[in-house]
């Protein structure tokens, strides 16, 4: 391993200990370090959450050189620099929020050999002038972060990324990661493929995040059941809402405000000064709700965000699963729940219709479509109906997502089905559900008369279900690719290829019985009075008072240094602050996520409270 450096660490677990006070490497991150000490290129699979950066970091610490770490978004890179500085890692960015005197700065910077870790954008790296000055330097490694965004099929595709493939031109004998927490084994092969990859050894880790629990739901009152769920399990906590339209995340940002939540917008029809003041406040302060539509949340590194909520469906499980994966990062219970109806499928197929791509491209997007279908209509464990379509095997009900916790009843609808599908057949082929519907329930409202639907042989044959369950039979149908929306016009329903073995009886058809609201669930939840936090599972109030001056020094501090309060401490290691009391610096050093710059730094203001606490109870058992 190259060590011919003036770095102070000699091994990578000298450097995982004293830099960032882990006393062990999760999964393959060992493996992973030391092949690319080795000079061998990489593909990193890694969940969110996993630890991936630290796969090039420590790398970039201890060989020769400055690691050039290519990365997205500027949040995403500004958000490592902090954390890196705060851990004494010597660490820059390059990208178009400097002025051209600290470009300069940080140039030079470089030529001097002054950083183990240098940040830049795809678009600044493929510059000639910026190769040119890597031609001149000492590199120790190139890390493609988000290497998902290479494939043109994936949820964040930059068309910059497919020209990083110069590095293994220009750079043959530099190694060389791609990373990602998000990639099927199509994508996985177009990053190889595209990035010149051929001879990476690939560690590809469980997709598995044990601690989100993943529930999804049929759409009702969309305010209601957001309020109730944010309420009933998360009130105070940091969340993140997904809607689809930028019209949508305003009116629920502006909703969840009048309703007592600190909630704020982000879309990228808001001006870049607001976008920004929203996400650093997000990133900053507790308790924070982020209203946003996709735009938001690539490499957000906030590991306290307890829950992601999806107001409707995302377009792929891809998508859906990086998405999500911005809850629990420190490995805390959260919980990624979702809300979805017939009407979202429309859309996105309408959407997917839409584009410009070819036909291959279009069968691509709608099978990714029917897999997220698949996995909200599924009746099996919801976690292995996500990871399956990752290629892992889980071997059992995880008894932790919305299927397990609470089965689903499945029922017979054959007869239904031909009932439905010979609807869409009598009535042309062209209309909606809610034309359909009243069709089958024998209303003659002046529509079906236009149409003269009143006089076939499917009107009226559809009484013995409410309309309300012939909306779940047809979001079904077209879940199960039964039929088919007319993405060309208005919607409307026609058969599919696999129609006709229904409409033979030479195909059993299932349903999933949708659950039917409680009249308790019709009242809004009571607005819980705004005080403390929910409690961390500590085992006694003045554990969790102690807990709450911990966070509260760290958020002073943090201010202070105009970082994310996470960047000083995760809530985990606060938690075992409290749990283990350290009374000396070298005790504090002990704790998880602790290392020694931290202890420098911050070590005697944490211990002031620790001390304090300890003092008071001895005063307590003295009374």
């Amino acid at each position: 391993m190259p060590t011919d450096s003036p770095k102070p660490y000699r091994t990578p677990l000298d450097v995982l200990k004293h830099v960032y006070g882990y006393d062990h490497f999760r999964g393959d991150q060992a493996a992973v370090i030391d092949h690319v000490m080795d000079g061998g290129d990489a593909l990193v699979l890694m969940p969110t959450g996993g630890g991936k950066s630290i796969c090039y970091q420590i790398p970039s610490i201890l060989r020769k050189g400055v690691g050039v770490i290519v990365s997205p978004l500027i949040a995403l890179m500004q958000d490592q620099v902090s954390t890196m500085l705060e851990l004494g890692v010597r660490a820059a960015f390059l990208n178009s929020t400097l002025h051209p005197a600290d470009v300069r700065e940080v140039e030079d910077g470089l030529m001097d050999g002054e950083y183990d870790l240098l940040y830049v954008a795809p678009e600044r790296l493929l510059t000639g002038q910026f190769l040119s000055l890597l031609d001149d330097l000492d590199i120790a490694l190139f890390a493609i972060d988000e290497a998902h965004c290479v494939s043109q099929w994936g949820h964040d595709f930059r068309p910059e990324y497919i020209q990083l493939s110069v590095l293994a031109e220009r750079y043959p004998n530099i190694p060389r990661l791609a990373l990602t927490a998000t990639a099927d084994e199509a994508t996985r092969r177009k990053i190889v493929d595209k990035l010149r990859l051929g001879d990476a050894t690939p560690y590809i880790s469980s997709f598995d995040r044990p601690n989100i629990r993943y529930r999804v739901n049929l759409k009702d009152n969309q305010k209601k059941q957001l309020l109730d769920f944010i309420r009933s399990e998360h009130d105070g906590d940091c969340g993140i809402v997904y809607c689809r339209t930028r019209k949508r995340v305003d009116e629920i940002a502006a909703f969840l405000r009048d309703e007592g939540n600190d909630a704020l917008p982000y879309h990228a029809g808001l001006d870049a000064g607001t976008r920004a003041a929203h996400q650093k406040r997000f990133l900053q302060d507790d308790g924070v709700v982020i209203v946003a539509t996709i735009a938001f949340g690539m490499g957000i590194d906030k590991p306290d965000v307890r829950y992601v909520a999806h107001l409707d469906l995302p377009q792929t499980l891809e998508g859906y699963y990086q998405e999500t994966g911005r809850a629990g990062r420190d490995g805390l219970p959260a919980t990624a729940w979702m809300i979805y109806s017939v009407g979202d499928v429309v859309a996105l197929r309408q959407l997917i219709a839409s584009g410009e791509a070819d036909e291959a491209h279009l069968r691509v997007m709608q099978h990714k479509l029917g897999a997220m279908l698949g996995f909200c209509e599924t009746t099996e464990c919801r976690r292995q109906t996500l990871l399956r379509y990752f290629g892992e095997n889980y071997p059992q009900p995880c008894g932790n997502c919305g299927t397990c916790l609470t089965p689903t009843e499945t029922w017979d609808g054959t007869v239904v089905a031909q009932k439905a599908l010979s609807c869409v057949y009598r009535t042309g082929q062209r209309f909606g559900v809610g034309h359909l519907i009243d069709v089958l329930l024998g209303k003659a409202n002046e529509r079906i008369g236009q149409f003269g639907h009143d006089r076939i042989s499917t009107f009226g044959i559809g009484m013995e279900l409410s309309a309300n369950e012939w909306k779940s039979v047809f979001r079904q149908l077209i879940a199960t690719g039964l039929l088919d929306v007319d993405v060309d016009g208005y919607g409307g329903l026609r058969l599919s290829e696999t129609s006709r073995d229904v409409l033979k009886g030479e195909r059993i058809v299932s349903f999933r019985k949708d659950p039917t609201p409680t009249k308790s669930s019709t009242k809004w939840l009571e607005k819980p009075s705004r005080g403390k936090r929910p409690p961390v599972a500590l085992d006694d109030p003045q554990s969790q008072d102690l807990f709450e001056a911990l966070r509260q020094r760290r958020m002073e501090i943090a201010k202070d240094h105009s970082v994310p309060a996470y960047v000083i401490f995760h809530d985990a290691t606060l938690r075992e602050m409290v749990v283990r009391r350290p009374q000396t610096l070298e005790a504090l050093g002990t704790i998880s996520g602790v290392g020694e710059r931290k202890v420098e730094r911050y070590g005697e203001q944490f211990l002031e409270l620790l001390r304090r606490d300890i003092d008071t109870r001895k005063s307590i058992r003295k009374l």
